[in-house]
């Protein structure tokens, strides 16, 4: 009996852990933006800024001012980054974050 109720316990436990989502904690990191690049719509100048990602959100600010916002995905690479770049193509507009140490890229949305 008492192995009966261990074992309801433990699938219990583990279908509680399987149905409740792990939410990650948002990313935030200050960059700087060396040459004007376009996050969406929005013209972002050269300076110091935040980048905060949350899930499939990232925000950009100045200081307490919101510069731009957009909407993205992680994906993985097959190396680590050497440091934190913001990629960008031709036009200037952000395609990638990459960030130091880490695998996982940020892809904005196009």
């Amino acid at each position: 009996m008492r192995l009966h109720s261990l074992l309801r316990s433990s699938i219990l436990l583990a279908a509680i852990a399987i149905a409740v989502p792990v939410f990650a904690k948002p990313m935030a990191k200050t960059l700087p933006i060396n040459h004007e690049v376009r996050f969406g719509q929005v013209d972002v100048k050269t300076g110091e800024y935040r980048v905060t990602i949350d899930d499939n959100h990232l925000t950009l600010t100045k200081g307490k001012n919101v510069v731009a916002e957009s909407a993205g995905r992680w994906e993985d690479r097959d190396a680590k980054s050497d440091y934190d770049e913001i990629v960008s193509n031709a036009e200037g507009k952000v395609i990638e974050l990459r960030f130091a140490g880490k695998k996982s890229v940020f892809v904005l949305a196009q």
